[in-house]
């Protein structure tokens, strides 16, 4: 499949029928005549409205122009405008064409954990706005939309059933005995794992995987699957072309297992999948799961193309975070060595037709550690963790069975982290920054970038106090006009990083070795480079780029560049030869005799 081709048609009515059946069957087992009815209800009530959204056919799902932009509804602030009608106004003034697609993060009203615990799912929170902003931001970009599924606020009219006894709400949730053994059960949160709630019907005990106001939800019962499918449904006709399936790892539960990546989570994401490849071809399913990275990527649904399953394609996520990078990288530029790095991006399996990686170094969360697990030693782990300390971040914990405490992310913004290296604050900590982002740039996958990185934003203690929330140190709301001025100033960190990277990632979308399905070669070099080889193409055209990952100029290895003609893609001018290349510097050169 050449990297052009168009993606088969959608499954038939039968053939979507037949699949999702058995999926029906692997979850619900005897009910399943009835759900499979109930489930068919709901799709042909949405049937035609897709339709007409989703009517041209099969095509690529993804080019190198792709690159996302994540973001909260309210990053950006002026007055008393709805904050997504300022995000729009400046995506469209600032940012123009850079940016093909936006990840606006949960936008309903919430309770807690900023979006991520949810009273409605198919409203807008009205101090950002309303639908009518969201479908003008999707009508000017793709549109990146969370389906929260894995939990709800304990503010939402379901808890509120089930506190009263009533449908449909009653049944949502799970009851389990406090006494009951739950010690192999894996924990991303220090938080008790089991919520006391008061009933009508007396004391009981709820999972709350995350926290005591974000109560899991019984995907047991399929009117909770049903339910979400109606949410997924109406979100696709507000003009949402990619669907991310927040924390989707912990979705179902059996007591005595670790309740994470149990086979009917896999079967749930199977049937997301299966429904908008059916009614909506061209959307987008994403998987966030932050665990080590053969857990992350078995939500490709690989596994199964080498068993007796009759299955051609993987038939899951067809994107996953790469949250191994963040990590890695944030050792890599502070250690400065890029050994560990490159051993791990040669790690990667080759992935077929329709499956990428999300590449990112920052996102509304922190820096995940667990995925440094099986890469980076103790030590390395520890002195990563210090030297964030020292930028001004912190270290959140998770819980473990036998009640001690481990690393779960670093809280820093992206911008501070790059302060310094292990040696200490230096003065090189734009170029630092920037290195990393035009690193992440190269890698194969589509690239997102978080407000905070595209601005250069530091460290928001000012938020962590107010919110007593670790995370918020991220999380900065910016008022606009103070951001307007900050980009329109001479001599400010937010307008030389925002300025030098919406110009990189101009060029990078014009490039078709950065096609997500171009191929990508780690070259051989000493610890100090990093070199990353993109294509070659059927033309023959390949890219190489070289990042210098230190803080001293660095020699080039002079035979990965005897092709006479060297085209450097950055300075748009046949590349002028040179034996060295400077600190924190980064080279794009094609080979061709014509850019």
């Amino acid at each position: 499949m050449s990297i052009d081709a168009p993606l088969p048609p959608p499954p038939s009515r039968d053939q979507f029928e037949q699949r999702a059946t058995l999926l029906i069957d692997m979850l619900y087992g005897q009910r399943r005549d009835e759900v499979m009815r109930r489930l068919m209800r709901l799709i042909d009530a949405h049937r035609d409205d897709l339709a007409h959204l989703h009517g041209a056919g099969p095509a690529p799902l993804w080019s190198q122009a792709d690159q996302w932009l994540i973001v909260y509804g309210d990053s950006l602030l002026e007055d008393q405008r709805p904050p997504l009608a300022v995000l729009d106004e400046f995506l469209q003034h600032r940012l123009g064409d850079v940016f093909s697609g936006v990840h606006v993060l949960p936008f309903f009203p919430w309770s807690s954990d900023d979006g991520f615990s949810v009273i409605h799912y198919r409203e807008v929170n009205p101090t950002l706005g309303d639908w009518q902003d969201i479908r003008r931001l999707a009508g000017h970009r793709d549109l990146m939309v969370d389906l929260v599924l894995n939990h709800v606020s304990r503010e939402s009219l379901w808890f509120a059933d089930y506190l009263g006894g009533s449908l449909p709400g009653r049944d949502f949730f799970i009851e389990m005995d406090p006494d009951t053994e739950l010690s192999d059960v894996v924990r991303p949160r220090s938080s008790p794992l089991l919520v006391p709630v008061s009933t009508r019907r007396g004391l009981r005990h709820l999972w709350a995987t995350f926290s005591e106001d974000q109560i899991d939800l019984n995907f047991a019962n399929p009117d909770v699957l049903l339910e979400f499918v109606g949410i997924l449904l109406f979100y696709l006709e507000q003009g949402a072309r990619i669907i991310r399936l927040d924390a989707i790892a912990y979705l179902w539960k059996h007591p005595g297992t670790s309740c994470i990546h149990l086979p009917e989570t896999h079967a749930v994401v199977r049937l997301l999948r299966l429904i908008v490849d059916h009614l909506a071809p061209g959307t987008l399913i994403i998987t966030e799961t932050n665990v080590p990275h053969a857990e992350n990527i078995s939500y490709f649904g690989l596994e199964r193309l080498s068993s007796t399953e009759e299955t051609s394609r993987p038939d899951e996520a067809h994107l996953v975070y790469q949250f191994t990078l963040p990590p890695l990288l944030l050792h890599t530029l502070t250690s400065g060595e890029a050994s560990t790095l490159a051993r791990w991006l040669t790690s990667l399996p080759q992935l077929p037709p329709g499956c990428s990686y999300l590449n990112f170094t920052a996102s509304h969360d922190g820096i995940g550690v667990r995925p440094l697990e099986g890469w980076l030693e103790s030590h390395d782990i520890e002195a990563l963790m210090a030297l964030m300390q020292r930028f001004g971040g912190f270290v959140s914990m998770r819980s473990h069975a036998d009640g001690s405490d481990s690393p779960y992310e670093l809280n820093i913004t992206w911008f501070d982290a790059m302060s310094g290296t292990r040696k200490g604050l230096d003065p090189w900590q734009v170029e630092r920054f920037l290195l990393s982002q035009h690193l992440m740039l190269a890698l194969k996958g589509i690239p997102a970038i978080y407000l905070h990185c595209l601005t250069a934003t530091q460290n928001d203690h000012e938020g962590v106090e107010h919110s007593g929330h670790l995370r918020a140190i991220n999380r900065k709301r910016w008022q606009n006009r103070e951001l307007e001025e900050l980009l329109d100033s001479r001599h400010t960190p937010t307008r030389e990083v925002f300025r030098a990277l919406t110009r990189r990632l101009s060029i990078r979308r014009r490039e078709p070795c950065f096609h997500p399905d171009a191929g990508q070669r780690v070259v051989a070099s000493p610890p100090e480079l990093l070199i990353i080889e993109r294509g070659p193409l059927s033309d023959g055209r390949r890219l190489l780029a070289i990042h210098n990952i230190t803080d001293h100029r660095q020699p080039l290895p002079i035979a990965e560049l005897t092709s006479p003609d060297w085209w450097d893609c950055v300075e748009d001018c046949i590349w002028q030869r040179q034996d060295s290349i400077g600190p924190y510097r980064t080279l794009w050169l094609v080979e061709t005799s014509e850019p």
